[in-house]
């Protein structure tokens, strides 16, 4: 069974090994130990309720219950650009006319921007390869909005989701390569790991001022804008089942799309149920979401479970990995 938990600093080796495999343009898993280190602890921190609410930066772990191999991992910002600016790039439209030529031109830019300060985020969904079927990445980002309907009061009325951008099979990065590096004069690996572990006032520093015009830029560049990396269209797909749409914002680095969503309007925000655990036994019923009622004590899986207008019924293995017991609340979204 499949079970995703909180993250902790015990989890260091394993959250560095899929930072590594994450690749090039994962921001929020960079190969660096300190950034690492010090998100686990915030985890930690977020979870047992010792860090102020809006500071919270839950990260999820998807484990194998009975090997205890850590497959996966996800997190939840509750409040994003609070500290730091959040900046990306809003596709705009700058209409130009001339009535002496009886002509109108209608030009795309892309303008700096810092619109979702306060914003929450789900983001950092990342499993192995030999993971990526069979439910395991639905269970994964599933469990993000499980945890954010479990106490809704501590995330923000807008989530934040950010896709990875496009980067070509030898690794080149289209809008990094004829955009954003004419601005930071930085290798993108450079300037993708500073993002992710500093206070990013570089990127304030140094920064577009002006609109750019997209009709001058070249075809690679302006066919990456808002393009999804070949390994994030399942990310996407997911979100968008969940309710999530392109707000015409875009990474500033890679170029690489953002969705939202009102955060009471996500799927399995909105249409998950609360029920008392009742366990039995030869437990004839379909698979749902399942996860336990606890904030500190977080557990979601998949499991069959039989439910009624009260109780939900489960078996006993399913309730241990939960670690919850009778009488128990959990929530549910089949």
């Amino acid at each position: 069974m499949l079970v995703v938990r909180p993250a902790g600093p015990k989890d260091f080796d394993a959250l560095m090994e899929l930072a590594i495999l994450s690749g090039r343009g994962f921001t929020s898993l960079p190969e660096d130990e300190a950034t690492l280190r010090g998100r686990l602890e915030t985890s930690k921190a977020s979870f047992d309720g010792s860090i102020a609410p809006l500071e919270a930066w839950y990260t999820l772990m998807l484990e194998d219950a009975a090997l205890g191999q850590v497959d996966g991992v996800a997190g939840v910002k509750a409040g994003v650009g609070l500290k730091r600016p959040h900046f990306s790039f809003r596709v705009v439209t700058l209409a130009q006319s001339s009535p002496t030529l009886n002509m109108r031109f209608d030009h795309s830019a892309l303008v700096l921007v810092n619109e979702c300060s306060g914003w929450s985020e789900v983001g950092s969904l990342f499993l192995r390869p030999e993971r990526r079927k069979g439910g395991a990445g639905r269970l994964l980002a599933q469990s993000r909005y499980m945890l954010i309907g479990l106490d809704p009061q501590r995330f923000a009325e807008m989530v934040l989701a950010e896709l990875r951008g496009w980067f070509e099979a030898d690794g080149a990065c289209p809008f990094w390569d004829n955009v954003s590096s004419k601005f930071f004069r930085l290798p993108f690996d450079e300037a993708d790991l500073m993002s992710a572990s500093t206070d990013g006032q570089f990127i304030l520093d140094l920064a577009p001022r002006h609109p750019i015009y997209v009709s001058l830029l070249p075809d690679s560049a302006r066919d990456a804008i808002g393009m999804v990396h070949r390994e994030g269209e399942a990310a996407r797909a997911m979100l968008e089942t969940e309710g999530f749409r392109y707000q015409g914002l875009i990474d500033i680095f890679d170029g690489g799309p953002s969705v939202a969503c009102q955060r009471d309007d996500i799927r399995t925000v909105r249409d998950a149920v609360v029920r008392t655990v009742q366990i039995g036994t030869d437990i004839k019923a379909s698979e749902a979401l399942i996860s336990s009622g606890r904030l500190e004590a977080f557990r979601a899986v998949r499991a069959p479970v039989a439910i009624d207008t009260e109780t939900a019924t489960l078996s006993r293995d399913v309730a241990d990995v939960l670690g919850v017991r009778n009488g128990d609340l959990i929530r549910i979204k089949d």
